[in-house]
């Protein structure tokens, strides 16, 4: 098991706190991740969570974009109001991880973490409620659908902020291969934007003996794949960042037929709206233009997906400085560094200050991959910060 650095205060009340019942949600975590659900269908995990939620003293709103909960909890005359959100869905994956608690729904796995980043936040809920000290408003979200980017927006349309006001709302997610226990935290642009293209290059189908004969997309496809890394290198600054990936190619089912067409699926990915823009604009323009060089033709379906991560800055300051009050100094990691991968609380940073910060998860295998197994020794580490980030927000003094 990784190694947790140690705290600056020994008899910290919340670590005491959370130490006592630390076994029940290390169960908790195993269970949500025995039983894992797919975006907008977490109807378990969420009937699970409120019913804790409730047993607490929460105030608890549910369906909420479906499957999604905001639980209530007011204390003193503090004026202040604070959110903090946890992501509940699962990825198509199958688990190949053997662990006694491994998905038993087949072709469905929590590979990121979120029943991690849920349990985080019921424990920190639990002593919130049984010993917090704290004068405001206390809000915890636990969002559906974060992995297809559709539920921090759904619950945001659904008046989420209307009917839930909150001064600043902050997230965090598990990163593998960051030292475990370990917190990051990046100013401005923290992950990247995430768009998608589906392109279809028809050409003229014939014999593979016969090329001539045919207008081969295969080819047509081919050096539009490699055409494409010429706009991160040719056409944004060097400066800036950008990712074009193509994930999926399809064409023809035999080794001599030229098919009738190629379709590719590409995500863009970028930490500014100006590269953004650009990939926007450059993706299509190339596809069809090397499509008519060979004589094909490109049909295009470029789809926004959501914007980049921007932690505003006075909340990352803030949220920076609580992990200094609650940990030694080497439990913040020197120069970390913003993420390529995206994440849909964007869109609630769009509609409120506020900070997504990073906690490691040690030597795991990667996001999203079917050994993956969020590590079971941040839950304490990480519900103490949560614990003491709203008691700090919501005091007396702030409000």
């Amino acid at each position: 098991m990784n190694v947790i650095p140690k705290p600056s205060r020994s008899h910290d009340p919340i670590e005491t706190g959370i130490a006592a019942y630390l076994d029940e949600f290390i169960a908790l975590r195993h269970d949500l991740h025995q039983y894992p659900e797919l975006a907008f269908q977490e109807r378990r995990t969420s009937k699970l969570v409120a019913s804790h939620l409730s047993s607490w003293g929460y105030e608890v709103a549910t369906g909420i974009a479906g499957t999604g909960i905001v639980a209530t909890l007011a204390r003193g005359n503090g004026k202040r109001s604070i959110a903090i959100r946890a992501d509940m869905d699962a990825l198509p994956i199958e688990e190949a991880t053997s662990l006694s608690y491994a998905s038993s729904n087949p072709g469905v796995m929590h590979a990121c973490g979120h029943d991690g980043h849920t349990t985080i936040l019921l424990a920190a809920a639990r002593y919130l409620a049984e010993a917090g000290n704290f004068s405001g408003t206390l809000r915890l979200i636990f969002q559906p659908a974060e992995e297809i980017g559709a539920g921090a927006r759904k619950m945001i349309s659904e008046g989420l902020f209307e009917r839930f006001p909150v001064d600043a709302v902050f997230g965090l997610h598990n990163w593998p291969a960051v030292p475990a226990g370990k917190f990051g935290f990046v100013a401005d642009a923290a992950m990247a934007s995430v768009d998608q293209a589906a392109i279809r290059i028809v050409g003229k189908g014939g014999h593979g003996a016969e090329p001539h004969r045919a207008v081969d997309p295969v080819l047509a496809s081919a050096s539009f794949i490699t055409a494409l890394q010429s706009i991160v290198s040719r056409n944004v600054d060097p400066q800036d960042m950008a990712v074009v990936t193509v994930g999926s190619i399809h064409a023809g089912s035999a080794s001599n037929v030229i098919p009738e067409s190629v379709e590719l699926k590409l995500t863009m990915r970028a930490f500014s709206q100006a590269v953004r823009d650009k990939l926007q604009a450059r993706v299509p323009a190339l596809a069809r233009a090397q499509a008519e060089s060979f004589g094909a033709t490109a049909e295009v379906d470029y789809r926004l997906g959501f914007p980049a991560l921007i932690n505003h800055r006075a909340e990352t300051a803030f949220a920076r400085d609580v992990a200094l009050s609650c940990f030694e100094p080497e439990s913040i990691e020197a120069g970390f560094r913003p993420r390529t991968a995206s994440e849909d609380f964007a869109f609630m940073l769009q509609e409120k200050p506020g900070s997504y910060l990073f906690i490691g998860n040690g030597d795991s295998a990667p996001l999203h991959s079917a050994h993956y197994d969020f590590n079971d020794a941040i839950i304490a580490p990480a519900a103490r910060y949560w614990v003491r980030l709203a008691e700090t927000f919501l005091t007396d003094d702030n409000g």
